[in-house]
C-alpha cells in the first residue's frame, strides 16, 4: 500500500489494486454495520427489510468485484500499436454486408434527424406555449435583458418567482434586446446547443481511434433518442445543461490526467456554468470529482477546491442580492418527493429504447474495470444513471433526467463498438482474466468479422427502438402508408414509447393551424378583459399586452415546501379582482384552486394543442 507521502505526490495515480481493497473493505465494513444494525434494532421490525436487503447485496457484489480485482499490481497503459489503429480489412462478403448495413442504419438514424429539424421549425413558428412553463422561461429572459433578477418573494404581487438558476436565460437575454419576447429564440437556441453536444460527442468517439462514420453515427444517436428529441427545441434549459456537462467531461477526460491546465480549467468552468443552467448537473461534478480523486487525489483536490470556490461566490452573491430569496426559490422550494412507481416505470422504459445502447456500454464499463483504466465516461454513465434515475420521480422530473445518461450511453458504447471493430484487447494481468480474455485475443479476427456486422445491427436496432414520425402530410404519411404505421398520438404522430409511462413527456407532435387560431382567440379574451388577468401559461398574458401574474408550479413548489401562505393572491381571488382566469393543468396550490372554484365559473373552453384551455369569470 502506498504511504501517505505518496498519495498526496503529483504524480500519485490509483492503481486498481487500491481500488479492489476500498471495494473490499468498504463492503465489508457496510456488511457488518447493516447486520449489526439489525440486531440492536432492525431486526424488531420483522427482520431485513428491502432497502437493507438491497444495500446488503450492492455491497456483496462490491466485494466480489474487489476479490477479481485484487491481484492486480499495476495500472494497464493503453498502448493502441498501429495495427489496432489501422481500418480493420473485412473479406469483400463481410465488407459489403457491413457498408449496407451501416447505410441501413444511416437512413434509420438520419431520418429521425429530419423529424427533429422538422419538429423544431414547427415549433419556432408556434407563439405560444407548447411545453407548459415554456412562457416563464421567457418572462426570466425579459428580466435578466432588464438586467433585474427573476428571484422575488412569491408573497407580493404579481407574486412572481422562478426556481431555475440563470444562466440559460442570460444566453437569450441579448434576443431579447433584438427581437423582444418571441419563442422562437429560445427553441433555437435549444436546438443549436443540442446539435453542439451531439458533436462533441461524436468527437469524443472519434478521438478514440474510431472511424468518422461511426463516431457520425454515435452523434446521431444521441439526437435520435424519444428523450432529446422532446426537449431539444423547447425555450428550457435543460438540454442546454447536458450540453455543457458534455462539453466539460469530454475537454476533463484527456486534459486531466495529461495536466494541461488551461484545458482543464475551461472544462471545470463549463461545468459551472452547467450547475448554474440547472441544479441537476450538481450529478455530473459528482461523477467529475470522484473520477479525479482516482486519477491524482492532489490535483483533484486543488481543482475541486477551485471548483467549489467559484461555485459558492456566486451562490452567496445570487443569495445576498436577492436577499435570501435565491435559496428559498431555486434550492428550498425545489426539494419534493420522489414518487418510486414513476421511477420504476421510467426505468423500464429507458431501458426498452434505449437498451441497444445500454448493453454495449455496459460492457465497455465492465472491461475498462478488468482490463483498463476506468473512464470519467464510465464514472459519468454510473452516477448521473444511478442519481438521475432517482430523481426522475420528483415533482417536476421526467424522462428528461436521463438526458445526461444518454449521452453517456452513446460515448461508452462508441468506444465499445470501436473496440469490437479494431480488434483492440488487454490480455489481463491475472489468471482468471487471462482466461476470460483468450477467445477475444485467440479469435481477434474472427471477432472482428462478426462485429462488422453485430455494429451497424445493433445501430439499426436502436433506429427502430427510438423511432417516430409525423404520419400525416404528402411527405411524412407517404412514410407511414410504406411502414404500415399507425399513429399512437394525437392522431397524427407515432411515438415508439406510446406515451403510457407517467413521467413521460406527452409532446413530440407537429401543432397545427388550428392550434395557432385558438391561441389568439384566448389572447382576444385576455385583451378585451376588465381588470387583470389570471393566466397559468404567461404566453397569452404577453401577447396581450397584459402584466404576468403568478407562476403556478412555483408557487405550488413553495406551498408544498411549506414556503407559501398566499394571502395577497386569495384577496384578489376573494375580490374578484380578475376579470379572466385562465386555466389548463391546474398546477396551483390547493387553497388557489379552492377560492378560485368558489369565486369564479367556467364561461368558455377552448382546445389549444391537445389541451382544453378552461376560461373562468367572476361569479
Amino acid at each position: 500500500m502506498p504511504s501517505l507521502a505518496l498519495l498526496w505526490s503529483v504524480d500519485y495515480r490509483p492503481s486498481k489494486r487500491h481500488l479492489a481493497m476500498v471495494l473490499i473493505v468498504g463492503g465489508l465494513l457496510t456488511i457488518a454495520g447493516l447486520l449489526a444494525l439489525d440486531l440492536v434494532g432492525g431486526g424488531r421490525e420483522g427482520g431485513i427489510g428491502p432497502a437493507q436487503r438491497a444495500a446488503l447485496l450492492a455491497s456483496g457484489l462490491g466485494v466480489v468485484i474487489g476479490g477479481l480485482l485484487l491481484p492486480l499490481r499495476a495500472p494497464v497503459a493503453e498502448d493502441f500499436s498501429r495495427e489496432s489503429l489501422s481500418p480493420p480489412v473485412y473479406r469483400p462478403i463481410v465488407a459489403r454486408l457491413h457498408t449496407a448495413l451501416m447505410l441501413l442504419a444511416s437512413i434509420v438514424l438520419v431520418y429521425a434527424l429530419l423529424v427533429l429539424l422538422v419538429y423544431a421549425a414547427n415549433l419556432m413558428s408556434f407563439p405560444f406555449d407548447y411545453d407548459q412553463g415554456e412562457g416563464f422561461e421567457l418572462v426570466d429572459s425579459i428580466l435578466f435583458s432588464q438586467f433585474r433578477l427573476p428571484y422575488l418573494n412569491a408573497e407580493e404581487f404579481p407574486f412572481y418567482s422562478s426556481n431555475y438558476p440563470p444562466f440559460f436565460h442570460v444566453m437569450a437575454a441579448p434576443f431579447v434586446w433584438v427581437f423582444g419576447p418571441q419563442y422562437w429564440y429560445g427553441r433555437l437556441l435549444g436546438l443549436l446547443m443540442t446539435l453542439l453536444g451531439a458533436g462533441f460527442i461524436g468527437y469524443a468517439v472519434r478521438r478514440e481511434g474510431s472511424s468518422r462514420w461511426l463516431a457520425a453515427l454515435m452523434s446521431l444517436a444521441f439526437l435520435s433518442s424519444n428523450t432529446v428529441y422532446h426537449i431539444a427545441p423547447l425555450f428550457r434549459q435543460h438540454i442546454s445543461m447536458v450540453t455543457l456537462e458534455i462539453m466539460a467531461v469530454v475537454l476533463l477526460a484527456h486534459t486531466f490526467p495529461r495536466r494541461q491546465a488551461r484545458l482543464i480549467l475551461l472544462a471545470v468552468l463549463l461545468l459551472i456554468l452547467a450547475g448554474y443552467t440547472k441544479q441537476l448537473a450538481a450529478y455530473t461534478a459528482i461523477a467529475v470529482i470522484l473520477w479525479m480523486g482516482l486519477v491524482n487525489p492532489r490535483r483533484a483536490l486543488v481543482w475541486t477546491t477551485f471548483f467549489g470556490l467559484v461555485g459558492v461566490t456566486i451562490f452567496a452573491w445570487l443569495t445576498w442580492a436577492t436577499q435570501g430569496e435565491w435559496w428559498r426559490q431555486a434550492i428550498q422550494a425545489n426539494a419534493n418527493a420522489i414518487s418510486y412507481p414513476q421511477v420504476f416505470a421510467l426505468l423500464e422504459l429507458f431501458w426498452k429504447l434505449h437498451g441497444f445502447l445500454l448493453v454495449p456500454a455496459a460492457l465497455n464499463i465492465a472491461y475498462e474495470l478488468a482490463y483498463s483504466r476506468v473512464s470519467l465516461y464510465s464514472v459519468w454513465g454510473l452516477t448521473t444513471l444511478a442519481l438521475g434515475g432517482i430523481s426522475s420521480g420528483t415533482w417536476g422530473g421526467g424522462d428528461s433526467y436521463f438526458a445526461t445518461s444518454i449521452a453517456a450511453s452513446c460515448i461508452l458504447s462508441g468506444l465499445f463498438f470501436s473496440r469490437l471493430l479494431r480488434g483492440h484487447w488487454h490480455e489481463g494481468e491475472t489468471p482468471l482474466l487471462r482466461l476470460l480474455a483468450r477467445p477475444l485475443l485467440v479469435h481477434v479476427s474472427k471477432l472482428r468479422s462478426a462485429a462488422a456486422l453485430i455494429v451497424p445491427l445493433t445501430l439499426l436496432g436502436y433506429g427502430i427502438a427510438t423511432f417516430k414520425t409525423p404520419t400525416d402530410g404528402p411527405f411524412f404519411g407517404t412514410i407511414a402508408q410504406i411502414l404500415n404505421i399507425q399513429s399512437n398520438v394525437m392522431g397524427r404522430f407515432y411515438d415508439s414509447a406510446t406515451w403510457n409511462v407517467g413521467g413521460y413527456a406527452r409532446i413530440g407532435y407537429l401543432v397545427t393551424q388550428e392550434d395557432i387560431d385558438n391561441g389568439w382567440r384566448i389572447v382576444e379574451r385576455a385583451r378585451q378583459a376588465e381588470g387583470l388577468v389570471l393566466s397559468e401559461e404567461a404566453g397569452f398574458s404577453l401577447r396581450a399586452g397584459r402584466e404576468v401574474i403568478t407562476n403556478p408550479t412555483q408557487l405550488l413548489n413553495l406551498y408544498n415546501a411549506g414556503l407559501f401562505q398566499g394571502d395577497g393572491l386569495l384577496r384578489l381571488i376573494d375580490n374578484r379582482a380578475f376579470g379572466l382566469v385562465i386555466l389548463r393543468a391546474q398546477f396551483y396550490p390547493t387553497p388557489v384552486l379552492i377560492a378560485l372554484a368558489t369565486h369564479y365559473e367556467r364561461a368558455e373552453t377552448i382546445p389549444m394543442n391537445g389541451f382544453d384551455y378552461v376560461l373562468l369569470r367572476p361569479r
